[in-house]
């Protein structure tokens, strides 16, 4: 029997295929050539979401307060990861969430129950996550805060090794908010200020801060000052970059351990 005219001819397995679909992915322009690429794509959807989502910048701002107050209250290094963990939680849900939406508006533009459901229920994830969230904090700190009641609080205080790590994160959100600011290179790749530059000097205050040691703080500045002269020379950041991203680490650490320590 002859083949129909109407009816296109089946191309036979494993002939052609994958001809046809290896140009589609080498040539998509959001598939990333490198791990750079696909780091820089991962910290600029957080950014996006952070500056759409209303909910999102909540959420950072109370985890930037339950880290100043397990700073003040000195909380254990196991505790301190337990609500590590609860933040992350909440904020990865919140990124679901709003990842969720975002797909859902592009499939349809109509007010259609199922789009309806499905929105309702990530927003119910976020909300199961950020109720879990409460409960870890309330427990967690609950001995801390009875602590206080009881001796004062001026006997409360905070470790050097916390300090640093505080003075280091809040340091690189600082650069990261400064380069959205300036629309100026990409969050992990030039722009203003140097990130690199600028955790190079939080490094050496926090040790200067800590060690007491001339010779200490001058080696780890010296460090510092290559740092900073191998992202000019390299052609990433230029003078007044570095120069500022330097200033920043240095006050952002000073300020931290002024307050806290």
């Amino acid at each position: 029997m002859a083949p129909r005219a109407d009816r296109e001819p089946v191309t036979p397995p494993g002939e052609g295929a994958a001809e046809e679909a290896e140009p589609l992915v080498r040539d998509s322009p959001y598939r990333p050539d490198t791990w750079l690429e696909s780091a820089n794509y991962a910290v600029e959807g957080v950014i996006t979401a952070v500056r759409s989502e209303r909910h999102l910048r909540f959420h950072l701002a109370a985890a930037a307060a339950v880290i100043l107050v397990s700073l003040y209250l000195h909380v254990s290094l196991q505790d301190f990861l337990i609500l590590a963990v609860a933040m992350m939680l909440v904020f990865y849900a919140e990124l679901m969430n709003t990842a969720l939406e975002v797909v859902v508006d592009l499939v349809t533009v109509e007010r259609h129950p199922l789009a309806k459901m499905a929105k309702d229920i990530s927003a119910g994830a976020v909300l199961v996550t950020s109720l879990l969230a409460i409960i870890m904090g309330y427990i967690t700190f609950s001995p801390y805060l009875r602590n206080l009641a009881e001796v004062g609080v001026g006997r409360i205080l905070v470790g050097g090794e916390h300090l640093t790590i505080a003075a280091l994160l809040l340091t690189m959100a600082a650069v990261l908010y400064l380069k959205v600011r300036s629309g100026r290179g990409t969050p992990l790749r030039g722009g203003l200020p140097s990130g690199h530059a600028a955790v190079a000097a939080s490094i050496w205050a926090a040790t200067t801060l800590l060690t007491r040691s001339p010779l200490l703080s001058g080696l780890v500045g010296l460090l510092a000052v290559l740092v900073a002269i191998s992202r000019v020379t390299m052609g990433i950041h230029s003078r007044l970059e570095v120069a500022l991203g330097g200033l920043l680490g240095a006050l952002v650490t000073l300020l931290l351990f002024q307050l806290l320590g």
